[in-house]
């Protein structure tokens, strides 16, 4: 399987003023607010967002995705590697030998499952994959375009993690995994995920 990010989250939309006020309230320091300061923090944010979705599978900010498949994984209904899922955009086949087909989208629904949102077929099972092909679904995921409705508890691991970025900037990233306080707030979001297609070639007909 492989997982393509095609946008990125919105600068606005990043909490740097909390991030600000976090440090504030932890070192009791007044954290500089200008232009150079507010970009590291926007990518100690960015960093802190891209480890917690890693860990959860679940998109903080609204983003559009693109995942590629050698196959189906189960032609009854594939799952989608990451939560929540707001729409499905479009349903690919590439056959291979340079054509790319549209999949209608009579052909398919989405499930948007919480922790295991799928595309399910509306008939019997999901359209063929030729031997040489791939299947490209491009879909958008996220809680919202904006910070506020990111979940209260992830919200917090985000900033609790950013400031440990930003309190390790001047060492070399030897000092440990994830913060316990954080692995705390984010448990309840993780699962086990099945994230790739069919294993092998050989399941194919």
């Amino acid at each position: 399987m492989m997982l393509i990010e095609e946008t990125a989250p919105a600068a606005e939309a990043l909490p740097v003023a909390a991030l600000r006020e976090h440090l504030r309230l932890g070192t009791g320091f007044e954290i500089a607010d200008d232009t150079a300061e507010d970009m590291a923090l926007a990518g100690f944010l960015r960093a802190a967002i891209a480890t917690i979705e890693a860990r959860t599978g679940k998109v903080l900010l609204t983003r559009r995705f693109t995942m590629q498949l050698d196959d189906w994984r189960d032609r009854l209904g594939q799952t989608l590697p990451l939560a929540p899922v707001t729409q499905v955009e479009k349903v690919e086949i590439d056959d291979g030998m340079g054509t790319v087909t549209e999949v209608p989208q009579e052909n398919w629904r989405l499930l948007p499952h919480g922790q295991r949102p799928m595309i399910l077929p509306t008939g019997v099972i999901l359209p063929h994959v030729p031997r040489r092909g791939t299947v490209s679904v491009t879909f958008v995921a996220g809680f919202g375009d904006s910070w506020s409705q990111v979940p209260a508890d992830l919200a917090q691991a985000v900033l609790m993690l950013a400031a440990r970025y930003y309190e390790d900037r001047g060492h070399d990233g030897t000092k440990g995994g994830m913060p316990f306080g954080v692995s705390a707030l984010i448990e309840r979001w993780r699962q086990v995920r099945t994230l790739a297609g069919r294993g092998g070639r050989e399941a194919r007909r």
